[in-house]
């Protein structure tokens, strides 16, 4: 400990009072009464009860005269390090006479302490006062709780791991809910709730892996449905709080929202504008937090659509009467009002409400000045005259920040409106004509600014990205209103310098290609660059202009360096007003949520490509001019690619929709590829078309019962009853009998075979000519997606893409066709029960033309006219979940993967083990059957499996040699390297073969040598 004499050397107490410098000496005194460590940063030990309470008046005392201004000072901050080890020896000395005053102090020193000073000592405090938090004290356990929240608030980043493990050993979050769960039962002040949910929720939001113990708990969410009634606003804040850490986890929002209508009922009424600000702002959070995923939105939409939207709006309409009044806590309200709205980018019930209840009044009333009096001339005025007058009533009063809010909930709407919406008839198309003007002046300012970033260097870019965007969206709207009209204004506003703009985007474009790859900031001029080109593309004058200063082959080498130098960033990355801290710690959300994906550069890129094909025939350009350094049949093959391999829905709709203007149509995949080697073949094939030409096509049942039923004759259509004795697969014999249908005359051949490609396949490839054709087929088949390629339509903004998916065939559907039965040859179920057939045996009806088409073993098994090829049932030698994994994979080539989220890592050990078999043995029969795509995915799921939970490794590594897969053991091995010596001394080896325990041990030296080399 250090002595008082030092600390009261002349150097380290000029400038401080001597009422501080007496109150240092006394502290110090009280302090030397302990045991003093021989190191320097020892710990402050001392048994005597009296001595702790001297010690503890002494710390009280001189934290009283401490300020901001005289923690400046070596005096005093030399003396926090002291005043810390003390108090925590004191709390971890646990005597029940003075732990009230010892918490109390702990609490006012947290609080006096700057985040920078505390954050030095956190680990001296969090772990006695973690353990405090059960005291039977209650002023004590209120006071640890207190510490606790502000320690939490204030520790940085890097020490969150350590007091992760501190929290985690201590079981804190064990006794926080457990003392949540006591204070219905015991008679305990609000206050105590109050902390004890408000530390629950600090955890939960800093660190996901508590989150799934708390919500998976049904007791503890039912006590807070009776304590989240409680009055007082404190309270309301500290719950919602909770709601909104539990919710950051996907199940944990699903699981609120099961029974959630009360929930969703107080969230709403805390929107209110009679709460204080503080609940407001954590009632607009929580709900944002429950629809962080579309499922998440579409329930409660269905749950509360109006209240909820009510409330978004009422806030949003305060913002004008209370602009000039509005303090940092309103603010917050507000933005967080307008992120909620932001839902619009979804489709869903919510939008029509928004349009009834006047949101494009409202935006008029944040965006315009004088707006009313604009709506009354605008049938006077011309169109550039009212642009003028509305470019010059644009607010100013609304702040810069919210502008990107207000552009994205329009973009949304735009995005999400039916095509026959009649504006003119509700009588808003007059608001809306205003709104449009607003977004593209905004948009061509943007453009000017971009222009300015790339000449002077960076400015903000966050309203440029959004206004344009919104843009984008208007003038790409499925709304024919919309997008017209959308159009013909930005046509006008661009007229002054349109043309030097759209030069210098491709200028802008061209600079990158010539350059390395670039980071965050040029990823976001480079979006804005490319979605403003798209909105050029929109109007005629200016798509010419993009064409004649060779924008088609720019395009074309900008998608061609991206497929080879793929860029992968979300929108949230690069748009500041998306950055949340507090969502950004969500888990288990799907991270497929956005149509854009992590594409967004290849997206807008194939998006102006397709604009520029779709009018460059009319005007006599070809696209074969453009390709240079590039062949069309590798940018076909590109293209089909993306439609194949990439995420996101966006890219593959439109390069699907550049496909087209190639002669292809449809969606290129990997299992259409195999299944349409089946088309036209005799083997299986259960009907016969007989064409007016005496020629004849053979097809499969099943598949057009999935793809198109439509083709299929109406008696065949509805599947037989369940068979009453035995099984429903008919003996072989008789499954071989081909049914003949014979078609009309007025049935156009080519057409029709046509058609077929497209089931079998997923894509077929046609002239114009025959196009025509077979749009009529496609509507008459109800094939939606078909007919919009056919007829050449812009993707809509959001549409997911119709997958190849033969899943439905295993269902009713599909099973009457059925010509096999799969069973597990190691088959434990007990209680089986077939809709199909009587089968007493766990089985699944298949058909033997969607598994030969994926697998050469197979194939070659039904035809080689061996008694195995005639055989009703075959078992296979994998387990039960082993099988359904396998013909889930045949019919829509999906593996069900682990998600390695929250309820894998609370997963228990074995059944952990077994999802990992379960892929250890697919990829044994994977490697056994020749499927290689099906043992390349098996593999990549068990090592991410390994890399999940490392422990994993010791059992995995003897059933990997067991199944001769020796490239999956040396990985085992590998991961087992590192805890070689512990494995073998625990005696967890014992139980592998001595060549595994070698593989291991040979891992461990490799390991070692590596690590001499780095540090040698």
């Amino acid at each position: 400990m250090r002595s008082s004499a030092r600390h009261g050397a002349p150097e380290s107490a000029r400038g401080i009072s001597a009422h501080v410098l007496t109150l240092h000496q006394r502290l110090y005194h009280a302090l030397n009464l302990g045991c003093r460590s021989t190191e320097s940063r020892g710990k402050w030990q001392c048994s005597d009860i009296e001595i702790q309470r001297l010690v503890l008046r002494s710390v009280d005392a001189f934290l009283d005269c401490i300020s901001t201004e005289t923690l400046q000072y070596p005096l005093v901050k030399d003396s926090v390090v002291d005043m810390v080890r003390a108090l925590g020896s004191i709390l971890e000395f646990k005597s029940q006479s003075i732990l009230r005053l010892a918490s109390s102090v702990v609490a006012k020193l947290v609080n006096i302490l700057p985040s920078p000073m505390l954050q030095s000592h956190v680990l001296d405090l969090i772990c006695p006062l973690a353990d405090l938090l059960s005291s039977q004290q209650v002023p004590v356990a209120i006071s640890c709780a207190t510490s606790m929240n502000v320690i939490l608030t204030k520790i940085s980043s890097r020490q969150e791991r350590e007091v992760s493990q501190i929290l985690d050993e201590t079981k804190v979050v064990g006794y926080l809910v457990h003392n949540v769960k006591q204070f219905c039962v015991d008679d305990k002040p609000i206050e105590y709730i109050e902390e004890m949910a408000s530390v629950l929720s600090k955890i939960l939001w800093r660190w996901p892996s508590f989150r799934f113990c708390v919500w998976s708990d049904p007791k503890f969410l039912h006590i807070l449905e009776s304590i989240r009634l409680v009055p007082g606003n404190s309270v309301k804040v500290a719950f919602l709080q909770l709601y909104s850490s539990l919710a950051l986890c996907g199940y944990g929002a699903e699981k609120l929202l099961e029974n959630g209508e009360t929930l969703l009922q107080m969230m709403v009424g805390c929107m209110d504008s009679s709460n204080t600000n503080s609940v407001r702002m954590e009632a607009f959070k929580l709900a944002r937090c429950l629809m962080l995923s579309r499922r998440g939105c579409v329930k409660m939409m269905r749950i509360c659509c109006e209240p909820l939207l009510k409330a978004v709006m009422s806030t949003m309409n305060n913002w004008r009467s209370l602009y000039e009044k509005l303090d940092k806590s309103q603010m917050s309200v507000m933005e967080e009002a307008c992120r909620l709205a932001s839902i619009t980018r979804w489709a869903g019930d919510h939008h029509s409400y928004l349009w009834k209840s006047g949101v494009d009044r409202l935006f008029l009333d944040l965006l315009v000045d004088n707006h009313t009096k604009i709506l009354k001339l605008q049938r006077e005025l011309s169109v550039n005259d009212l642009i003028t007058v509305v470019q010059e009533s644009q607010s100013a009063n609304l702040s810069l920040s919210f502008r990107p809010y207000l552009w994205d909930i329009l973009g949304g709407l735009a995005a999400n409106c039916a095509e026959n919406s009649d504006f003119e008839r509700h009588g808003n198309e007059l608001q809306l004509s205003v709104l449009i003007i607003c977004a593209c002046s905004s948009f061509v300012k943007s453009v000017g600014a971009l222009c300015q970033v790339s000449r002077d260097g960076p400015t903000n870019m966050a309203e440029c990205e959004s206004a344009t965007r919104a843009v984008l969206m208007m003038v790409y709207s499925p709304c024919k209103y919309i997008s017209s009209l959308a159009r013909s204004i930005l046509c006008e506003i661009l007229k002054s310098n349109g043309r030097d703009y759209v030069e210098y985007l491709l200028k802008i474009l061209s600079r990158r290609l010539a350059g390395n790859k670039f980071g965050l900031p040029g990823n976001l001029e480079i979006v804005v660059t490319l979605m403003s080109l798209a909105c050029y593309c929109s109007v005629p004058k200016y798509r010419k202009l993009i064409i004649k200063f060779q924008g088609m082959k720019t395009l074309v080498a900008f998608i061609m360096w991206w497929l080879n130098n793929p860029v992968h960033t979300k929108r949230a990355s690069m748009v500041p007003h998306l950055r949340d801290s507090f969502t950004e710690r969500s888990c288990c959300v799907p991270c497929t949520e956005e149509w854009e994906g992590e594409d967004m550069l290849l997206l807008f890129g194939l998006w102006i490509l397709a604009e520029l094909l779709h009018h460059s025939a009319g005007m006599g350009v070809h696209l074969s001019d453009s390709l240079e350094d590039f062949s069309e049949a590798r940018l076909i093959q590109e293209l089909q690619e993306i439609c194949r391999n990439h995420k996101s829905h966006g890219s593959r709709w439109y390069a699907a929709y550049i496909l087209s203007y190639f002669g292809i149509f449809g969606f290129p995949s990997k299992l259409g590829k195999r299944i349409g080697k089946s088309l036209g073949e005799k083997e299986h094939s259960d009907l016969k078309l007989d064409l007016a030409n005496e020629e004849s096509v053979y097809v499969h049942e099943v598949i057009l019962t999935v793809r198109c039923p439509s083709l299929l004759p109406r008696r065949e259509s509805v599947p037989k009853e369940k068979s009453s004795v035995g099984s429903n697969i008919k003996p072989y014999r008789e499954r071989r009998s081909v049914k003949a249908v014979r078609l009309s005359a007025h049935v156009d051949q080519q057409s029709l075979l046509k058609l077929l490609e497209y089931v079998y396949l997923g894509y077929l490839q046609a002239s114009e000519d025959l196009v025509k054709k077979l749009k009529i087929f496609a509507r008459h088949c109800k094939l939606e997606s078909l007919m919009q390629m056919l007829c050449r339509r812009n993707p809509k903004w959001d549409v997911p893409i119709p997958t190849f998916d033969l899943s439905p065939a295993l269902g009713p559907a599909g099973e009457h066709f059925s010509n096999l039965l799969l069973e597990s040859s190691t088959a434990e179920v007990v209680h089986w029960k077939c809709s199909s057939c009587c089968t007493q045996v766990p089985h699944l009806h298949v058909h033997k033309i969607i598994l030969e088409s994926s697998c050469d073993y197979l194939r070659a098994l039904f035809q080689s006219g061996m008694q195995e090829s005639h055989m009703q049932t075959i078992k296979v030698p994998v387990s039960w979940e082993s099988l359904n994994k396998l013909v889930g994979w045949f019919y829509s080539e999906q593996l069900p993967v682990p998600t390695f989220d929250c309820i894998w890592d609370n997963m228990d050990p074995e059944q952990k083990f077994r999802e990992v078999q379960s892929y250890l043995e697919l990829c044994w029969l994977a490697e056994f059957w020749l499927i290689e795509d099906l043992h390349e995915e098996c593999y990549k799921v068990v090592i991410s499996c390994l890399d999940s939970s490392r422990y994993l490794s010791t059992k995995t590594i003897q059933i990997a040699a067991n199944f001769s897969l020796w490239k999956l053991a040396q990985v085992a091995a590998e991961y087992m390297a590192p805890s070689y010596h512990h494995l073998r001394y625990s005696g967890e080896l014992d139980a592998l073969d001595s060549n595994l325990v070698e593989m291991v041990r040979a891992a461990s030296v490799r390991l070692s040598q590596e690590g001499s080399r780095q540090f040698g």
